[in-house]
């Protein structure tokens, strides 16, 4: 029965993150967010072409290296990105900085809050437009059936019944689906998140004892990301 379950749950982790793969190319970009606690690693999708190219590119610039996860909420989400938080000193605010601009909002109803999903921070601008580079991670927790009706009542568009089976046994945070966009997937290092998730925080929510990042990015072949990480992409 065990082994039945592990099987299910791993079914259900490649279903979750395996529809969205581009089918275009032979080779993909692998994004890493190595921290204090760990390495993470990141697929980025296609179906969000403004917050991909972006993520990209300030990966490459180096933007990201030694910037903060500075808001980090357990079971919901570790939230990095503000350029103020490089050399920040521990009673700064944090969470206000930006790179000068928004991205538009690229929703879709294939991408969702699911454990390990890369999403964009933002304001409360009507249009929903993205931080240019503040993100989330999402740790999130498990939902009961009767749980998970209240949460997807919340949420700015209906579940469908595979990504609810998700949420139940994988876990994530539907209420916010469709009120930010979800450019990415946590592949490897999903450990990490909980990780972070579970340091001492002060009152305004930031790790007492400092979580940074360094980023890079590095092109492989999708069948040596699927061997590597099970990364399913369509055929």
């Amino acid at each position: 029965m065990k082994t039945k379950k592990l099987l299910v749950l791993a079914f259900l982790c490649l279903f979750s993150v395996g529809v969205f793969a581009q089918k275009s190319s032979k080779k993909d970009d692998v994004v890493t967010i190595k921290t204090d606690l760990g390495t993470i690693r990141v697929i980025l999708f296609d179906e969000t072409p403004k917050h991909k190219a972006n993520f990209l590119k300030l990966t490459k610039d180096k933007f990201y290296d030694g910037l903060l996860f500075h808001r980090v909420i357990d079971d919901f989400m570790i939230q990095g990105g503000d350029p103020n938080s490089r050399n920040a000193k521990p009673d700064d605010m944090l969470g206000k900085g930006d790179n000068g601009y928004k991205i538009p909002a690229e929703f879709s109803p294939k991408l969702f809050h699911q454990k390990g999903a890369l999403a964009a921070a933002r304001d409360n601008n009507p249009a929903k437009e993205s931080s240019g580079c503040q993100f989330y991670i999402v740790q999130g927790r498990k939902w009961s059936k009767n749980d998970l009706n209240k949460q997807a009542a919340r949420a700015a568009r209906k579940l469908t019944d595979p990504q609810r089976k998700v949420y139940e046994e994988i876990g994530g945070t539907p209420h916010l689906d469709g009120s930010y966009t979800v450019f990415g997937q946590v592949i490897d290092g999903m450990e990490v998140i909980d990780k972070i998730g579970a340091v001492e925080k002060d009152e305004r929510d930031r790790p007492e004892k400092n979580v940074s990042m360094n980023m890079s990015v590095k092109k492989m072949k999708k069948k040596k990301i699927t061997k590597k990480y099970g990364w399913q992409y369509e055929a």
